[in-house]
C-alpha cells in the first residue's frame, strides 16, 4: 500500500480541536445542503446514525460541503479538484454541481463502475489514473500545480470540521450518548466526530473501527510509523494510504481501536439488509460489525457511514454462502 501525505507532523496536529461554537457554527452552515439522517434500533441493541441517506450515500458531504462554503467566491469559482476513488469523488462533484462550479476528480483506475459512473453523472470529469500514479499525485502534492482548488479527501481540517456536524444530530437525538464505533478509512470522519464529542460532550468514548482485511491504522501505531499492506476487504473505502498528519491525530483523538474479521463483516452488510432493512457498503457496515460482537447499552451508537455498495456484490453477500458466519 501506498503512502501518501508522509511529511513530519507538527504539534498542532497532535493538539487539533474544534471548539462548541465553531461545531454549531459548521453544522448551520452544512444543514441547508445535506440531510439530519436519523438514528435507527440496531438489531441486537444500540443504535445505527444512517449518514448513508445522504445525498450522494455516504457521510462525506458534509465535509465538502463545510471546505466548499468556506471558500472566497473567487477561489469557489475556479473549481473544485480531489483525488479517491468513491465516496469523496462523489461527494465533490456533488457539491461543486450544487454550487455550480467545475470539478475534477482524480480516480484509482481499479474504482468500483457505481462510483466512477456516478462522478460522470454528477457532470464532473473522471480523471483515470493507475494507482502508484495517484499516490505519486498525492506524495508530490500535483494538485498545486492545478487550475482548480484542492479539497483533500480526509486530511484537509474544514473537511473534519463539516464532518463533526454529525455530532449536535446524534446529541440532538440521544443526548445519553456514551460510546461511538466509527470505521476509519483515511481519518477524517472520525477526527471531526472526535474532536466534535470533545467540545460537545466531553466523556464520550469514540471507537475507531477497521477490517483484519486492511488494519492500516492499529498495524501503523504498534510499528510507530508507515506500514506496507495490501487490502484484502469489502470496505474499499477503508483503504486509504497512510498519511502522517492523521497519524498523529487519530492517536490523540480516538479512544479505542477494534479489529473486525472480514468475514464477520461479510455478515454484517447481509444482516443490516435482512434484519434492518438498512443496505450498506462494506465500509459503512464496519462499525455496525463491531458493534454486533458486543453487548451495546442503548447509548451506543455505530455509524453507517456509506450505501454505495455494487449490485452484484450485495446480491453475493445476501447468498447464504456469501453471508455464512465466520
Amino acid at each position: 500500500m501506498g503512502v501518501a501525505g508522509d511529511r513530519p507532523a507538527s504539534a498542532d496536529d497532535v493538539a487539533w480541536r474544534i471548539d462548541a461554537e465553531r461545531v454549531q457554527l459548521v453544522a448551520r452552515l452544512v444543514a441547508p445542503h445535506i440531510r439530519h439522517t436519523p438514528l435507527i434500533p440496531a438489531p441486537g441493541g444500540g443504535l445505527l446514525k444512517l449518514d448513508s441517506l445522504q445525498p450522494t450515500g455516504s457521510f462525506k458531504v458534509r465535509g465538502f460541503f463545510a471546505a466548499a462554503l468556506a471558500l472566497a467566491p473567487r477561489q469557489r469559482e475556479r473549481g473544485l479538484i480531489t483525488v479517491s476513488s468513491g465516496n469523496a469523488a462523489l461527494a465533490c462533484a456533488y457539491v461543486a454541481r450544487e454550487l455550480g462550479v467545475p470539478c475534477r476528480v482524480v480516480m484509482d483506475d481499479a474504482a468500483p463502475a457505481l462510483k466512477v459512473d456516478g462522478v460522470r453523472a454528477l457532470g464532473a470529469t473522471a480523471m483515470m489514473t493507475p494507482r502508484p500514479r495517484l499516490y505519486e499525485w498525492m506524495a508530490t502534492r500535483a494538485w498545486e500545480r492545478e487550475p482548480e482548488v484542492f479539497i483533500h479527501p480526509f486530511a484537509d481540517d474544514g473537511v473534519m470540521a463539516g464532518h463533526a456536524s454529525i455530532v449536535p444530530e446524534i446529541l440532538a437525538e440521544c443526548p445519553t450518548v456514551e460510546r461511538v464505533l466509527v470505521a476509519v478509512g483515511g481519518g477524517g470522519l472520525i477526527s471531526g466526530i472526535a474532536a466534535g464529542f470533545a467540545a460537545l460532550k466531553p466523556g464520550v468514548q469514540v471507537v475507531g473501527v477497521q477490517s483484519d482485511g486492511y488494519p492500516l491504522w492499529s498495524r501503523a501505531f504498534a510499528a510507530g510509523g508507515p506500514v506496507s499492506l495490501t487490502a484484502d476487504t469489502i470496505a474499499e473505502g477503508t483503504t486509504a494510504p497512510f498519511d502522517a498528519k492523521m497519524f498523529a491525530r487519530l492517536r490523540h483523538l480516538v479512544t479505542a481501536w477494534i479489529e473486525v474479521p472480514e468475514a464477520s463483516l461479510h455478515v454484517a452488510v447481509a444482516r443490516l439488509v435482512t434484519e434492518a432493512k438498512v443496505v450498506a457498503e462494506g465500509a459503512g457496515a464496519l462499525a455496525f460489525a463491531a458493534m454486533a460482537t458486543e453487548q451495546p447499552t442503548p447509548n451506543t451508537v455505530a455509524i453507517v457511514s456509506g450505501g454505495n455498495i455494487d449490485a452484484s456484490r450485495l446480491a453475493g453477500l445476501l447468498t447464504p454462502e456469501g453471508a455464512a458466519p465466520p
